[in-house]
């Protein structure tokens, strides 16, 4: 990302990501793996990854490399972490990759209330991208250091192309004549909707609804083929039909015009039952439903419905959790305020509705597409629920971390419905270095499983299970500032790289199995009662969101049917009583 003359430097005050010390991440990485192991594959495992990391081992020369690889870059592991965590996947982006947010429902219904709180939100996402233009966005701080604000200027006019071996993301924003169009959807029918006046000024919310209740009057059709739900396939075979696209020259600059629109806003029906609700926002609800209403390629899409419920839906390669929570808070304050500026009386030109050119091959395209994407939707169980004994107040009473509480939370529930520990991984911010985007924290820790085998003991006293509880708890907090994957995603491809076969300690079975993550958690860090959502990275693994008010926690879990073992509803009602259980260890009633 490069400095521009308009826009202010975002990282400037950060520090280089640093590369961590060899030997504390392969003592982490040992130390993750005590729970998931039986003693003589942890001692096998153990050799290798002492052999791994002896002096003048290949270890230490990968390491080398990467320090001299911090030293000449930005950033040594974001590229590296995006292309392989991201690009190079070749699953579809909806349920697999795009996380959805389901916000608190308006208070109005109906289409003309829908069209007036759109207009607004348009202009409070404009207004936020002023501000990031300007420089007037506050440097985020965590812990009273600077967060990377470099994401925030690529949220906009970005999106995601497939390709034959590996995606790539073009970015259209840094250009000297940045787009002025968003793309609004309605009926399948995808519409240019410039936002800025001639003068360049923005469009005030009455123009803005003005030109959606046009658009409303032009996409009244309902016969149109679901473009869109190309957009949902396997990359590989999207992909090829992109290609198959864009030999027709009209097709070239309509699916242009999508991939450099500042967002993609989608106006329609959503079901108000709360799991369908996050659903319809995830992956529009199937074929039938609304899922040929979006490009899943775009960064940012916004979804209305009539009755006022409403979502957002991201890209992970180009944005994360963070700063759409900050974008989201704007949007809401932006919400609160009367329109402040009055239409200037100009005509204004007719939105352009995009045509494609769909030959044999492309209806062919869009028929298999309609056919996995309701396979998948069929697949995915989403529940949704409001868990409402406590909130983040309770572990903060007893000094407890909230996003630890609730971690270990979920993995003493987890092993009550299948008997076991399991591999997990939380999503964690690397934002306090320049260009720094996730990285996994692992569970569980030893403690956790130590607890979690004390628990339902009855001959362990409450204050034994008490002290156990607090010391997994500390024990996950500890974790959250030493993650590992990077560092071995580092070195892993840096042997790669240097034309080395993978060095052995990635090929043991238990890499494999420690990177077979079972629960995929999240917490979004939002002031709002919003529930995110996404599905889980394995076939036979969950993936649970949790977003912790002041004394509630809004929880999604997300399975697959097709795996027998594994059940989004049981895990719900456990995680409840986990949850009423913890509150009892820490408030006895008796």
């Amino acid at each position: 990302f490069l400095k521009s003359k308009q826009e202010p430097c975002f990282f400037s005050s950060v520090p280089p990501q640093p590369v961590p010390p060899l030997v504390q991440t392969l003592q982490g990485y040992l130390s993750t793996l005590e729970p998931l192991l039986p003693p003589d594959e942890l001692s096998h495992t153990r050799r290798m990854v002492q052999e791994f990391g002896s002096p003048g081992g290949l270890g230490a020369r990968l390491q080398k490399a990467l320090e001299k690889r911090a030293r000449h870059t930005k950033n040594w592991i974001s590229p590296w972490w995006v292309q392989w965590a991201y690009l190079e996947s070749r699953q579809p982006l909806p349920v697999h990759s795009n996380p959805a947010i389901s916000l608190p429902r308006r208070d109005y219904n109906g289409w003309r209330s829908q069209l007036v709180f759109a207009s607004k939100l348009i202009a409070a996402v404009l207004d936020f991208k002023a501000k990031i233009k300007t420089g007037h966005l506050p440097v985020e701080n965590m812990r009273g250091k600077p967060l990377c604000m470099e994401l925030y200027p690529l949220l906009f006019s970005s999106c995601r192309i497939p390709g034959p071996k590996h995606d790539y993301i073009a970015h259209h924003g840094r250009s000297r004549r940045s787009p002025t169009h968003i793309t609004v959807v309605r009926n399948y029918q995808f519409f240019q909707l410039e936002v800025y006046n001639s003068d360049g000024s923005r469009m005030t919310e009455s123009q803005i609804h003005s030109q959606l209740l046009r658009i409303r009057s032009q996409s009244w059709k309902t016969d149109k083929e679901p473009m869109g739900i190309l957009t949902s396939e396997h990359r590989h075979t999207w992909g090829e039909a992109y290609n198959r696209l864009l030999r027709v020259t009209q097709n070239c600059a309509e699916v242009r015009c999508l991939s450099k629109c500042t967002i993609l806003f989608v106006t329609t029906l959503i079901d108000r039952y709360a799991s369908r609700k996050a659903a319809q926002v995830l992956h529009g609800g199937g074929t039938f439903s609304n899922s040929g209403n979006r490009w899943f390629d775009k960064t940012l899409q916004f979804v209305v419905g009539e009755d006022g419920s409403w979502g957002l839906l991201y890209e992970a390669a180009i944005a994360e959790g963070p700063p759409i929570a900050t974008l989201l808070h704007h949007i809401l304050e932006y919400c609160e305020k009367p329109d402040p500026k009055r239409a200037p009386l100009v005509p204004l030109p007719m939105p352009k509705k995009l045509y494609f050119h769909i030959d044999r091959e492309i209806k062919r395209d869009i028929e298999h597409a309609k056919q996995n994407l309701d396979i998948l939707i069929n697949d995915l169980d989403v529940n949704v629920f409001n868990f409402k004994k406590f909130g983040k107040e309770l572990p903060k009473q007893h000094n407890l971390s909230p996003n630890s509480f609730i971690q270990v939370a979920l993995q003493l529930a987890y092993y009550r419905v299948h008997d076991e520990v399991c591999p997990a991984c939380d999503i964690a911010s690397q934002r306090m270095f320049r260009g720094g985007r996730t990285e996994y924290i692992r569970s569980p820790a030893n403690q956790t499983l130590k607890f979690i085998l004390a628990f339902d003991d009855p001959s362990v006293t409450r204050e034994a299970k008490l002290q156990l509880f607090r010391e997994a708890v500390d024990a996950y907090t500890v974790l959250q500032g030493h993650g590992v994957d990077l560092h071995l995603l580092g070195l892993k491809l840096q042997a790669i790289e240097e034309g080395l076969s993978i060095p052995k300690v990635f090929m043991d079975t238990a890499y494999g199995l420690a990177t077979h993550w079972k629960l995929r958690t999240g917490q979004v860090p939002a002031n709002t009662d919003s529930v995110m959502c996404f599905g889980p990275l394995v076939p036979d693994g969950y993936a649970i969101c949790y977003n912790p008010q002041a004394d509630h926690v809004h929880f999604s879990i997300t399975a697959f049917n097709c795996c027998e073992e594994t059940n989004a509803e049981t895990l719900a009602l456990t995680l409840k009583d986990t949850l009423g259980h913890l509150q009892e260890l820490l408030q006895p009633t008796v």
